[in-house]
Order: C-alpha cells, then structure tokens, then sequence
C-alpha cells in the first residue's frame, strides 16, 4: 500500500516539505529543467512506497508530452500540484479519481 508522500521541483520548492517531514524528494535546479524534470518524475512514478506526488503547477509545462500524460492519468501516485493557478477544482477531479466517488457530490 502506498503510503509516502513525494516532492518533486526546485530546491526551494522542496526544502519547506523536508522540513514538514517528507523525506522522497527530487531537486531539479533551473538549468536544463526540462531532462532532469522528466527523469525525476519518472523516478517517483516507479516508486511503489509513493501514494501521492506534489509539484509546483508551473513546472508541468517543462514536462514531455508523454511524461506529463502519465502523471495526469496516474491513480497512484497522484499528484498534487500547488501554486500558479492549480484550482480546488483540479484538486477535487484528481481525489475524486483515486478514491472513486465524489466527496463533495449534492444530492
């Protein structure tokens, strides 16, 4: 059962989960972001112990076609992304896929 939690982006980004307790991260400094972003990514996604991936919304867009749809398809890990206009929406579409119901559904 996946049970850790993974961060995956700039030093920065992930220095502040580290120091939360979360201890899978991968550090992708700013040059040549977009080969070391793909391989991080597919690192994490192999990880069996990881049950939820969180990256910096902006950098998807440095990810590959086929790497960025295999983190939007993925059940687990899911992933979570956090700043640069990632709604509750998208957030509420990707708990929806992984636990299979809608929390938030009106009757």
């Amino acid at each position: 059962m996946s049970q850790e939690i993974a961060v995956i982006g700039s030093p920065d980004f992930t220095t502040g989960f580290r120091l939360a307790g979360v201890r899978k991260f991968e550090n992708v400094a700013d040059e040549d972001k977009e080969a070391d972003l793909d391989a991080a990514v597919e690192r994490i996604l192999e990880d069996e112990n990881v049950g939820i991936v969180v990256m910096h919304d902006p950098d998807l867009e440095y990810l590959s076609r086929n790497v960025r749809n295999d983190v939007e398809t993925s059940v687990e890990p899911t992933l979570v992304t956090l700043g640069g206009g990632a709604g509750s929406g998208g957030l509420r579409d990707k708990i929806k896929r992984a636990i299979g119901i809608d929390l938030m559904e009106q009757d």
